[in-house]
């Protein structure tokens, strides 16, 4: 940046200076061609008894080395001017125009002024430009000087500059390499201009969200941990009594069925996990076709009436022959995932509904248990990962934390909403609305 700075500063100066010098240059030429034109205009209109010699000297002591010459009306030329005149010129001075122009001489371009002199003919008086150039000679060294000065002093300000904007930016970039290394909570410059400013308040939302984000998944990991390790201890322990011979063989259909649920167990545990890692994957597949709501609830309750009259719990389907176009396999995995977790809760002799019907917003389907409900904290929270396990683990029977959060996404993902709240009679009462055909994407 203090090399880019400096060589815009220079090439600033440059420009100026080349552009200063041509107009120097320029009014130098200007003001020597008014000068002569003026006295070529004042000498024309001296009597015509003045001899080229007296004009010379008059000239030479008015403007320098200046040449003169006449041109008579039969356009006869005298004077050290006569070798620069063409015969173009000639017979304009002839005739008396007024000519002012440039011509190439022996000492290079020459200034020309011609005028009308009494009695006929014309005055020529010609000066050589490098007369004028070595004239204007000293106010280009002194601009040359200005310029050289200008140029220091636009690079001390441009390196300055430059420090002012790259300290900034290299606390901003020495903190964002901490950040990737994994520090957190880093202060973040604040001063400078608008723009580093905006850049250094962003990296420290992206701190803030990082840390935010880390916290979330060490808990998430802590949780997954504890859930894991209650199965395999069961596991391991009957494992361990088998091999030591502890189990005879009365007891072995009893512990095959505690072997077989507590793998079920990680079984769910382990799907859930997959299905929640292809959510955030962001790759979990939707496709749509005609659905039954009447059929896929009916379906649903069939596959758990076997583990509903273990737990003595009555399942009963209420609902309207209501046709919707959706995923069939995604909307019955969000009506297992309610099912399970209402059969979860249920106490014996209880009852959980499965209602369905369309009105006006599309399709909703309602599943009821007989639980403990919610209250409106809980009903706020309860799609928020792992938020009612922590809460009623020691109190109540719970999953894994994930089921919830995987269907309010997966209803998401459907293009419909998902609410929990408290029945009139108790128990818990979850609501999915849908549309009745898919947004477009």
């Amino acid at each position: 940046m203090t090399l880019v700075t400096i060589a815009v500063a220079t090439l600033a100066v440059l420009v100026t200076g080349g552009i200063s010098l041509q107009l120097v240059n320029q009014s130098s030429i200007d003001q020597a061609r008014a000068r002569l034109a003026a006295q070529a205009t004042l000498l024309a209109k001296l009597p015509t008894t003045t001899s080229v010699t007296e004009l010379n000297e008059r000239v030479s002591l008015a403007l320098g080395a200046t040449e003169a010459g006449v041109i008579s009306a039969g356009g006869v030329v005298d004077g050290p001017a006569a070798e620069l005149l063409s015969p173009r010129l000639v017979r304009e001075g002839a005739i008396g125009l007024r000519v002012s122009t440039t011509v190439r001489g022996p000492d290079g371009p020459t200034l020309i002024e011609m005028r009308a002199k009494r009695g006929g003919g014309s005055l020529v008086l010609a000066l050589p430009r490098n007369t004028v150039d070595a004239q204007a000679q000293g106010f280009v060294l002194r601009i040359l000087l200005a310029l050289a000065i200008g140029l220091a002093v636009a690079a001390i300000a441009a390196a300055l500059l430059s420090r002012w904007l790259t300290r900034p930016l290299v606390g901003v970039a020495s903190t964002a390499a901490r950040i990737a290394r994994g520090e957190r909570g880093l202060p973040v410059q604040t001063t400078g201009p608008t723009e580093v400013v905006a850049v250094a308040d962003a990296l420290g939302t992206l701190d803030g969200a990082l840390a935010s984000s880390e916290a979330r998944q060490r808990e998430f990991l802590l949780s997954i941990s504890h859930e894991l390790r209650t199965p395999l201890t069961a596991l391991r322990g009957y494992a361990e009594a088998i091999s030591d011979g502890m189990v005879g063989p009365a007891d072995l259909p009893g512990v095959g069925e505690v072997l077989i649920a507590e793998t079920s167990r990680l079984d769910h545990f382990v799907a859930d996990l997959l299905e929640l890692a292809r959510l955030e994957a962001d790759d979990f597949s939707i496709t749509p076709i005609d659905v039954n709501l009447g059929e896929l609830l009916r379906a649903s309750r069939d596959a758990w009436l076997g583990r509903a009259a273990g737990l003595g719990v009555q399942l009963v389907v209420e609902t309207q022959e209501v046709r919707l176009r959706s995923d069939p396999r995604r909307l019955r995995q969000v009506v297992d995932g309610l099912v399970e977790n209402a059969l979860r809760v249920s106490p014996e002799g209880s009852g959980i509904r499965l209602a369905g019907w369309s009105d006006a917003s599309g399709a909703s389907i309602e599943v009821r248990d007989g639980g403990p409900g919610l209250t409106p904290e809980d009903a706020s929270q309860a799609f928020e990962r792992g938020v009612l396990r922590e809460r009623y683990r020691d109190s109540r029977p719970v999953g894994t934390g994930l089921g919830l959060s995987i269907a309010a996404r997966l209803v998401s993902r459907l293009g419909g909403s998902i609410r929990a709240g408290t029945a009139v009679a108790g128990g818990a009462v979850f609501t999915v609305t849908l549309p009745l055909r898919p947004p477009q994407p």
